[in-house]
């Protein structure tokens, strides 16, 4: 464990946990005698700050035409669904209802389920499957090699265009450069904070427990600790609405609370 000891808590405990593991199992088999992990500590992990994006910022990129059509529908789409990003590049055109404005995936855990999208994403889908009814929804630049190891399977394979699936790796690299320019810290956001930001949206807009639960198909309500942080946008609102010496317009009441 020496070479994991300068690394993050969750590299370290997920390593530690495989080790445990593996000697736990050891021990049954009684190759070990004795347990070696027992001297070794799981470390507290840091908090993590606030993962969502403003709200207004996340518009400003999907609003840009300047980005490709694909790259546009594929972050506007994870932004209105709050799915998870290997979920929406599984996808294939015949697991998209587009009536109903849904689609078919595969969870986490191996369940199909239904993500819904809204009228942004309904206005730019047809557009991305012009002239394709099978295949995957979301493709690569290039033609995919029709053979060797890198060529992919053929449901990965779109029939029409020879290109391949578009790949999670090229998917979060062609986000966090064109994000770049909108983070403060200039390093560019990733995939998932898409999803962090949409539910931070409908936590702030009041929905209920529930209701955020359902968007992004959480089994269990305590999961929704690690997306749903409202964070300093929330801070800033509410301070400046209960700032008792703020300016107010004409007629608007003031509070009570002292």
């Amino acid at each position: 464990m020496r070479r994991w000891n300068r690394a993050a808590a969750a590299t370290w405990n997920r390593h530690l946990s495989a080790l445990v593991s593996f000697t736990a199992w050891a021990q049954r088999q009684e190759l070990l005698a004795t347990n070696p992990t027992r001297r070794l500590e799981r470390r507290r992990p840091a908090r993590r700050g606030d993962q969502s994006i403003p709200h207004a910022r996340v518009e400003r990129l999907l609003g840009d035409d300047r980005h490709p059509l694909r790259e546009r529908m594929l972050w506007r789409m994870l932004y209105e669904t709050a799915a998870r990003a290997e979920e929406i590049l599984s996808l294939n055109i015949e697991d998209l209802d587009l009536e109903f404005r849904r689609a078919r995936v595969t969870s986490k855990g191996g369940a199909i389920e239904y993500v819904h999208w809204a009228a942004g994403t309904a206005r730019l889908l047809p557009r991305l499957l012009k002239g394709r009814t099978t295949g995957p929804v979301f493709l690569a630049d290039r033609r995919a090699p029709t053979s060797g190891p890198r060529a992919p399977a053929a449901a990965d394979l779109c029939p029409v265009t020879g290109r391949g699936r578009l790949s999670y790796p090229r998917a979060e690299y062609l986000f966090k450069t064109a994000s770049a320019a909108l983070d403060p810290h200039g390093a560019g956001w990733t995939l998932h904070q898409l999803r962090h930001s949409a539910l931070t949206r409908l936590a702030a807009a009041g929905r209920t427990a529930a209701e955020l639960q359902a968007k992004p198909r959480h089994l269990h309500l305590a999961s929704l600790g690690r997306y749903v942080r409202l964070g300093e946008q929330t801070s800033a609102a509410v301070t400046a609405e209960h700032d008792p010496h703020a300016r107010r317009r004409p007629g608007t009441p003031r509070s009570n609370t002292p």
